[in-house]
């Protein structure tokens, strides 16, 4: 069996016709989920791109692992479903954005095609300095860079379909009938808010909605989260105007990325090779979208920490819908069964699960885990999802409590409610069965303190390229 794996960026799991939107169009992930499986409670293990994109590559946590934030890339160090799968002696492909450290780091892929990765092999150094009370300055830019057009982000996304297409066809070809993967990443529909015309004329007419919990008076206050707001003060820049245009944008993305999606599932088809192909589509993490009067990522909300999930392939039935919970860590278990066979022992002692499996067995106590270190970040943020419950526990501030089944937008934080004690408790030790918050906490404080030492302070930080997203080179 192959396996294609299209992953998104900043992808609201809200905004896809699958997901129940009636408004957005995306007709090709609509009949990718028709025939596969919809996982209605996926979630990133970080969600912020380094981090997240470190846990899908490696199967870990990035507690583990060490790539929790984003001047700390991964860099091959640790092995990879890519690595495993080339070790096979089956060729890996990745085209398009990794945001790894570098090229030069043996990342485990047997061709690369149109990558991207961190600025300058570092990363975002300002994010770094997480607890000054500071405003990143270049957060004025999302309002301002919104509107129709094509900017250098979606015209990178058509190159990527374009050498996927490529790819696959060059592939079919071959006639070897010997197992591959290509992972292909693309940028949509991350910042900049600007989609080309055909797409953000689809909602030019429509009255989207106003984003939840948006006026100032009901924004949760939690220090936390209210730490983020005021260093990401992206809604500070947007009035009444700006913010329709800005979410006809995002919409305007997403559709533009269901089309090149589509292009690629396309050329899979007319290749022959979709009948043999296992078809994963996910996002490394959502997107805030203006609710609680937050954008970007980087908070623990099912906003911003639950992601897009789709399978189909042969084996799977189509029209399924799990409300199992999993994460981007199950991806590694899946690609490798699917084209390696047995994980080996390091493997088994992975937390992920083969995705096809979860769907299949429907283990309904299953737990999963997503952590937060990275800029905006006032501690650390760590989140277990267990049935329809959900904890978020700070460190040396108060947790959150929500019930998903009677609250899906987290409107009623049940933290420290006695009816939800007994709830509370188990989720925390469930939680400690996988990380002690407070070490890891203090681990992760002691490396960046120790990094922004040799990049000379905080006034060697401050003196460096400051950036809303990864530039394009070239």
């Amino acid at each position: 069996m192959n396996v294609l794996l299209i992953l998104s960026d900043e992808h609201n799991r809200e905004v896809t016709g699958c997901y129940g939107n009636p408004l957005v169009s995306t007709p090709n992930l609509d009949a990718l989920a028709a025939r596969g499986v919809v996982f209605e409670s996926a979630y990133c293990n970080s969600p912020i791109c380094v981090p997240s994109r470190a846990s899908l590559a490696t199967g870990d946590y990035v507690h583990r692992t060490g790539y929790w934030d984003s001047a700390a890339a991964y860099d091959g160090r640790v092995p990879s479903w890519h690595h495993r799968v080339r070790e096979t002696g089956y060729d890996v492909a990745a085209i398009g954005k990794l945001h790894f450290r570098s090229g030069g780091d043996d990342n485990g892929f047997s061709e690369v095609r149109h990558p991207i990765y961190v600025v300058d092999g570092i990363g975002d150094v300002h994010g770094l300095l997480r607890t000054d009370k500071r405003v990143r300055g270049v957060a004025r830019e999302l309002a301002a860079e919104t509107g129709r057009g094509m900017s250098a982000y979606t015209r990178f996304d058509t190159r990527v379909a374009d050498a996927a297409v490529r790819w696959i066809r060059e592939r079919a070809r071959r006639k070897d009938g010997r197992p591959w993967v290509l992972f292909s990443s693309m940028l949509s529909p991350h910042y900049p808010l600007i989609a080309p015309d055909e797409f953000y004329e689809l909602y030019d007419s429509i009255a989207l909605p106003r984003p939840r919990l948006y006026e100032r008076h009901d924004r949760p206050d939690h220090p936390v989260i209210a730490h983020y707001r005021d260093t990401w003060n992206y809604d500070d820049y947007f009035d009444a105007e700006r913010l329709a245009v800005g979410l006809r944008a995002y919409y305007g993305l997403c559709s533009f990325l269901d089309f090149q999606v589509g292009r690629i599932l396309a050329a899979l088809d007319e290749s022959g090779l979709a009948g043999d192909t296992l078809v994963i589509y996910t996002s490394d993490h959502g997107e805030n979208l203006g609710n609680r009067g937050l954008w970007g990522k980087s908070v623990m909300y099912e906003e911003s920490s639950g992601v897009p999930l789709l399978i189909a392939g042969p084996g799977i039935a189509g029209g399924q819908r799990c409300s199992i919970p999993v994460s981007l860590v199950d991806i590694y278990p899946t690609v490798v069964e699917s084209i390696c066979g047995e994980l080996d022992a390091r493997e088994r002692a992975l937390p992920g699960e083969n995705l096809v499996a979860v769907a299949r067995e429907c283990t309904p106590d299953r737990v999963v885990f997503s952590e937060l270190h990275d800029d905006g970040s006032l501690t650390g943020e760590f989140m277990v999802r267990q049935g329809t419950w959900k904890l978020v526990y700070y460190v040396d501030y108060p947790p959150q409590l929500f019930d998903l089944s009677r609250d899906p937008f987290e409107k009623c934080d049940l933290a420290g409610n006695p009816e939800a004690s007994v709830v509370q408790a188990r989720l925390h030790a469930e939680l400690r069965g996988i990380v002690d918050p407070e070490a890891v906490n203090r681990i992760v404080f002691a490396d960046q303190r120790a990094r922004i030492e040799r990049l000379g302070g905080v006034r060697g930080i401050l003196s460096r390229e400051d950036f809303n997203y990864t530039p394009v080179r070239g």
